[in-house]
């Protein structure tokens, strides 16, 4: 009996094998499901980017304050970073020394003024009387001497006139240029020194400029721009400001540095800006865009559909139901797109999502081309 009862488990035991086994095999003859995934479609177009440089924002014309006078502040006349116009009043020094120095060199030259009328008086009575032998030839020497000597006392005293005169005026210190001026460095009161005292800086601020430095292998491109007959009449050149925001006004390229730093292999170009609501501050920095065009079509893909694998580019393009990881060569990004070299052609599908299970020759499952998405790349190029 229990014999039986052995061979009926034995049994029952090997009809299980037997069916979990044809099962198994017959799973791996079926092979995986197909990877499901979104493509995008491979097309030729015009691709317009633009390349960005760090940049500075300077001033075009700039310059420090200091007394030509020594003294004491006596007024300031304007608001720290007030927009000024060229001339306006900005610091007053002492004057008094400087008026009584001017009054005193006044005075002299009117008295030199008032002997060289004598001296000439003398002179032509003199040479009137030698005339007829009336006078020493001694005494109209010694007039003629004293009129030459007397007008170079006139010419000295003019000149003391004109130097105590521009003291004076120097006392008065007014804007160069018009521009904003910055936080005072002298109060009221405060003794200054004549060329070492820095009162102030007042930088022009509109037009404002632009300077970075390029790659000299570029001085080819942007010499063509600086001539071009569209060079500040579209948006070749804007900026992107610190809080990433679009500075709305083009700018024009001014002019390329004389010379190319032989220790970083760049020059330096600058491009000046229009600065109407004063937004642009010297010392600023941002990020200068030169927009640029594929001279021909370019092919364009989603920088998401690209793999990166030991410093080399691929894509799983799509051959029917199954994907082949293809080699590609590529160029400047542009937005979340990127400009494909070599590689692919036009008409080819890429997978733009699900790539991450994907292998060469895998297959494949598109989803519906409603079903792409907009989101970031896998792999950054």
């Amino acid at each position: 009996m229990k014999r039986i009862l052995w061979l009926i488990v034995t049994g029952l035991l090997l009809s299980s094998l037997f069916v979990s086994c044809s099962v198994n095999k017959a799973a791996e003859q079926k092979g995986p499901p197909p990877v499901q995934v979104t493509t995008y479609e491979v097309k030729a177009g015009s691709a317009s980017y633009h390349d960005e440089y760090p940049a500075t924002v300077v001033a075009l014309n700039q310059v420090e304050l200091r007394p030509e006078v020594s003294g004491y502040i006596t007024e300031i006349s304007f608001k720290d970073g007030q927009h000024l116009a060229q001339g306006a009043k900005l610091y007053s020094i002492d004057q008094q020394q400087y008026r009584a120095a001017y009054d005193q060199a006044i005075a002299n030259l009117n008295v030199a003024k008032s002997n060289l009328v004598k001296a000439q008086q003398d002179a032509d009575r003199y040479t009137d009387l030698a005339k007829n032998d009336a006078v020493a030839r001694q005494t109209l020497e010694h007039a003629l001497a004293d009129l030459a000597s007397t007008k170079m006392q006139v010419e000295a005293a003019e000149a003391t006139v004109k130097s105590v005169q521009t003291n004076l005026r120097y006392s008065d210190i007014e804007a160069p240029f018009d521009g904003t001026i910055g936080v005072s460095l002298v109060k009221l009161g405060s003794a200054v020194t004549t060329g070492q005292t820095l009162l102030n800086t007042i930088s022009s601020d509109d037009p404002m400029a632009v300077d970075c430095a390029v790659d000299e292998k570029q001085i080819g491109r942007f010499n063509d721009l600086l001539h071009s007959a569209s060079n500040g009449k579209d948006s070749t050149f804007t900026i992107v400001l610190p809080d990433q925001s679009l500075y709305p006004y083009p700018g024009q390229l001014s002019f390329l540095d004389r010379s190319v730093d032989s220790q970083t292999g760049t020059i330096r170009i600058r491009i000046t800006f229009p600065n109407p609501k004063r937004m642009l501050k010297t010392g600023l920095t941002c990020n200068l865009r030169v927009r640029a065009s594929s001279p021909t079509a370019a092919l364009l893909i989603p920088y998401r559909a690209v793999v990166e694998q030991m410093g080399e580019y691929f894509v799983f393009a799509l051959a029917g139901n199954r994907v082949t990881q293809r080699r590609v060569v590529l160029g400047m990004n542009i937005n979340d797109m990127v400009i494909v070299n070599n590689g692919l052609v036009a008409g080819d599908q890429v997978v733009v999502e699900g790539m991450q299970r994907l292998r060469d020759n895998s297959i494949v499952a598109v989803a519906p081309a409603g079903t792409q998405s907009s989101g970031q790349p896998a792999h950054g190029i």
